[in-house]
């Protein structure tokens, strides 16, 4: 069983043979890799700002990245996983506990890495994560994210008061995708948006449309709110021809993730989920926790918290 627990430098020695074994069994480059050469006291020093996790394999560490605080990014550093447990998913559960860890952090937007110009496959398992290049340092690649945001919503007004808020973050050609259990509040988050958008005609869910445009009343875009629910697949939603309103309009995508994302390359991700696990909580009064996922280098400059 898998657990990633964060650490100081209290844990040096774990972190630094996690390092060790994941960065002797990549290939050999010129010049090496800088972690080859670190020791317990360096990697103590690397965590003792900002800390760092370690996942666990029943006890024994497997998993690491050093979080290194910089201005309004986090540096994911010493990023690896022992060979003995690749091929499991692993890596991409440490990025979102990093991301995770990340948001927590008060004034941190960013999330930031070093990759090697020399390995393609690792720069595109970062852009696989929602990370796009910004520089280049040769012999790295600058790679950046913004880190998602997490927001207790108690009520359905509170979710329309937050769509609404967002709202005032979009501009045209933006894209959401939203996921949440049947009720969550998917629906009620668009309406909130169409609100702040100032869209015609009152938004309801479109499971037997599929698709429904709302013009803007004013000079602002249009919304197109589309239910994927049905879809059987990404041809059925390339079938419904939204490139054509992509430019022009905000779309919002319920129950599009797997089928969505590749609609543009920066998006918002709205996962929706329940605050509570209980089940005799009043659906009305069961509050939900909202997270905002925001991909690609639209949303590097924005301040979602604000």
């Amino acid at each position: 069983m898998i657990e990633i627990i964060e650490v100081g430098p209290e844990r040096a020695d774990d972190v630094l043979a996690v390092v060790k074994a994941a960065f002797a069994a990549r290939p050999v480059l010129d010049p090496p890799a800088d972690a080859l050469a670190e020791t317990v006291d360096t990697i103590g020093a690397m965590l003792a700002p900002g800390g760092g996790l370690l996942a666990l394999d029943d006890g024994r560490p497997v998993g690491t990245v050093v979080l290194d605080p910089v201005d309004d990014a986090i540096y994911l550093r010493r990023f690896g996983v022992d060979p003995s447990a690749q091929g499991r998913g692993l890596a991409r559960e440490l990025v979102r506990a990093a991301l995770a860890a990340a948001s927590r952090r008060p004034g941190v937007r960013r999330a930031v890495i070093l990759a090697r110009q020399e390995l393609p496959r690792t720069a595109g398992f970062w852009r696989d994560m929602g990370f796009v290049e910004t520089d280049r340092h040769p012999p790295y690649i600058e790679m950046a994210r913004p880190v998602p945001l997490a927001v207790e919503v108690p009520s359905a007004d509170d979710m329309r008061d937050l769509g609404e808020r967002v709202a005032g973050l979009l501009r045209a050609g933006d894209v959401l995708v939203l996921s949440g259990e049947l009720g969550a509040g998917k629906t009620t988050f668009t309406q909130g948006l169409g609100a702040g958008l100032g869209v015609r005609g009152g938004i309801t869910s479109p499971t037997f449309v599929i698709a429904r445009v709302h013009p803007s009343l004013g000079d602002g875009p249009a919304l197109v709110h589309v239910d994927a629910y049905r879809l059987g697949g990404q041809a059925e939603l390339d079938d419904l021809d939204l490139d054509t309103d992509l430019d022009e309009a905000v779309t919002v995508v319920e129950w599009g993730t797997g089928l969505a994302e590749g609609l543009a390359d920066a998006r918002l991700e709205v996962r929706i989920m329940r605050a509570t696990a209980a089940t005799d909580v009043d659906p009305e009064a069961d509050p939900r926790v909202v997270e905002i996922d925001p991909v690609g280098l639209r949303w590097l400059g924005v301040d979602l918290r604000a």
